[in-house]
């Protein structure tokens, strides 16, 4: 049974300014599933979620939240100007410093936002909240009593606990180590199925943003250059302004050289190097094209594996190797044409990783894409 009493999403589109930066978002998310904003850090994401939740006034546009208008300029069809105060929006908030009281209890805590705190109905939705989220026996505790990820448990149960019609998220993990930011990006994902709300999740991590997101509009400079499923937008972006944010290690420009439609593929040439990506529409023999590679799909050898079906063998040298957690990024030099690989800490001991080692990078067609400008 839904947790809320209706199953309705929130949509809206405006602009705002601070100064001389202008935000731009047109947005929708539906209940019971999460919409990430992802972007670098001064892109925008924070003033798009403070203006949803009301504590920044948009220039133009309008904000809705479970069917019911909260922002809008009375520009519009129905020419009435709408300004729904902060603490009227039904939105949960949670950020990266919880902002939880110091000198509550947990159970206090998440109780905070519940009219008649001390009624049964209130008290069995804290016990609800405190087994939802792994809280139970931590109820009596002080907030510098708890662990970060209990910290943000509690921030989480005490947002939930009014039953919001929209939980907004600030980066609420990014304090946290990558172990326990899995472990509680799986726990919000449960919680949100379960409680049926629609979430915005801010992030600048391409590993969240692919673990949590159903949605992903990528955000830059104030304005949304790309949105979509994680997977298409996150891990084969079309455009190369889009594959610099979201991190495609290795971007290589290259000449189309030939092509083998019978294949699905073509051959792309960079100085003495010969790459082979899936076929492209509109591609001629002679036209640049930029290739992108993510390092994660790249393998490295000790010599090349000659009954592999990867299309795609370089020799180099390698030429850097640097902590890339949770394993190392080892740089190859490829006559001159560089090229990024991640490799576990295992992997580079068992190998012998280090500069100056000759190694194979070995990569199938198909984890190649050509982008756009």
């Amino acid at each position: 049974m839904s947790d809320r009493p209706n199953g309705n999403g929130a949509s809206g589109r405006f602009t705002v300014s601070l100064g001389d930066f202008r935000t731009e978002l047109d947005f929708a998310v539906d209940a019971g599933r999460i919409l990430v904003l992802f972007g670098p850090s001064g892109a925008g994401k924070t003033t798009a979620l403070r203006t949803i939740a009301g504590l920044v006034r948009p220039d133009a546009g309008h904000i809705e939240i479970a069917s019911r208008t909260v922002y809008a300029d009375g520009n519009g069809a129905g020419g009435r100007p709408v300004w729904v105060q902060p603490h009227r929006r039904g939105v949960g908030y949670v950020t990266q410093q919880n902002h939880l009281f110091p000198h509550l209890t947990v159970r206090r805590n998440i109780a905070y936002g519940l009219r008649e705190r001390g009624s049964d109905a209130a008290q069995q939705r804290v016990a609800e909240l405190l087994e939802r989220l792994r809280l139970d026996g931590l109820e009596n505790r002080r907030v510098w009593q708890l662990s970060g990820g209990q910290q943000q448990r509690a921030a989480l149960a005490r947002a939930l606990a009014p039953r919001p019609d929209l939980l907004l998220l600030d980066e609420p993990f990014a304090a946290l180590d990558m172990e326990l930011r899995r472990e509680l990006g799986s726990e919000l994902r449960a919680t949100v199925r379960q409680f049926d709300v629609p979430v915005i999740l801010v992030t600048h991590s391409r590993e969240e943003a692919l673990a949590l997101g159903d949605e992903v509009q990528i955000i830059d400079s104030g304005v949304t250059v790309a949105s979509g499923p994680p997977l298409t937008v996150l891990e084969q972006p079309g455009r190369g302004r889009v594959a610099r944010l979201v991190g495609v290690e290795n971007l290589l420009e290259m000449r189309v050289s030939a092509r083998l439609p019978q294949d699905g593929t073509m051959v792309c040439a960079a100085a003495d190097r010969l790459l082979e990506t899936p076929l492209a529409d509109g591609c001629a023999v002679g036209d640049p094209v930029t290739v992108g590679i993510r390092a994660s799909d790249i393998i490295l050898a000790a010599g090349p594996l000659p009954e592999s079906s990867a299309r795609n063998t370089w020799a180099g040298v390698v030429s850097e190797v640097a902590l890339r957690p949770p394993g190392y990024e080892v740089t190859l030099d490829c006559d001159g044409v560089p090229l990024r690989c991640h490799i576990t800490g295992t992997s580079m001991e068992a190998m012998g990783i280090a500069t100056g080692l000759p190694v194979w990078a070995i990569f199938k067609a198909s984890s190649c894409f050509l982008l756009s400008d």
